[in-house]
């Protein structure tokens, strides 16, 4: 089976649930994003963004952290 999607093989067949604990998906001015909370901010994971645009805003790029 071919699986055509921008989430990795990881998330899609996920082989432990501690990987991915706490992690949600918000949207921050119209990009949708995979973020983990850390204390009282949010640390960017993955950009989920379909515009190539949105992966070139520094701000919003993964590790950074976001209110």
């Amino acid at each position: 089976m071919i699986l055509y999607t921008v989430i990795p093989n990881e998330q899609v067949y996920p082989t432990s649930d501690a990987d991915y604990t706490g992690q949600m998906m918000i949207e921050r001015q119209g990009i949708p994003m995979i973020v983990q909370q850390v204390d009282q901010q949010y640390r960017i994971v993955r950009l989920m963004s379909s515009d190539p645009a949105d992966y070139l805003i520094e701000q919003y790029c993964p590790g950074q952290y976001i209110k």
